[in-house]
């Protein structure tokens, strides 16, 4: 557990850019959790900044970061490019174990979109390190049959009630995931959670599962 309250903008190498990022954890951080963001957006996402004011309130710190530089979202194809996203979590994954603040403390995914594949591919290539996985929205089917059957990290799926073919590709994902897992509807949610109320519910569900698992890890 890390005692003292940090914010600060950190700097992740990666194979041959440095991604930019922030860190905040809050005092006494049970865990910390790395945000993969979907394609389009960035750690500036007010989605994913609002879930993770929430889990700091509840004692889980959050790193926030791109995983593309700006010349590379620009470029469709690199959006949904998911090894090469999940090489840039694994990236940070490594910094996070390496950087004084963060090194001793459990980690945990929250992927929205397309990042949600690359949590989910993350987690299976880091068994001992990764102790729980958040989707929201995601596409966690992106992730492949063979890396889902390898995650063993509690996941939890959080799907809006109106996203039809999303419903249908998270159920998939959900039969294919070997470790602890849940689904969750949340009603009269689209994909990205704009309708009043819906945020709210899945930064309670991510909260209410990286406080059971982080605390336990």
């Amino acid at each position: 557990m890390h005692s003292k309250a940090i914010n600060t903008l950190v700097s992740i190498p990666t194979d041959h850019v440095v991604l930019e990022g922030m860190l905040e954890l809050p005092e006494n951080a049970a865990g910390v959790v790395l945000f993969a963001h979907g394609s389009g957006s960035s750690r500036h996402s007010p989605r994913n900044n609002f879930v993770a004011e929430v889990l700091r309130r509840t004692g889980t710190g959050t790193l926030l970061f791109d995983l593309l530089t700006s010349r590379e979202e620009s470029v469709y194809e690199t959006r949904f490019d998911i090894p090469l996203l999940t090489g840039r979590l694994l990236a940070a994954t490594r910094w996070a174990r390496q950087y004084e603040a963060t090194r001793a403390l459990p980690i945990g995914y929250f992927g929205a979109s397309t990042g949600a594949a690359a949590a989910l591919r993350a987690a299976a290539e880091l068994p001992a390190t990764v102790v729980a996985v958040v989707s929201r929205g995601g596409r966690p089917d992106l992730a492949g049959e063979e890396a889902l059957g390898r995650v063993q990290a509690p996941t939890l799926l959080l799907v809006g009630g109106l996203d039809g073919v999303v419903i249908g590709l998270n159920r998939m994902a959900h039969g294919l995931l070997a470790g602890p897992k849940e689904l969750v509807i949340v009603p009269g949610a689209t994909h990205l959670f704009e309708e009043p109320g819906t945020l709210e519910e899945v930064a309670a569900q991510a909260a209410g599962w990286f406080k059971k698992y982080l605390g336990a890890g």
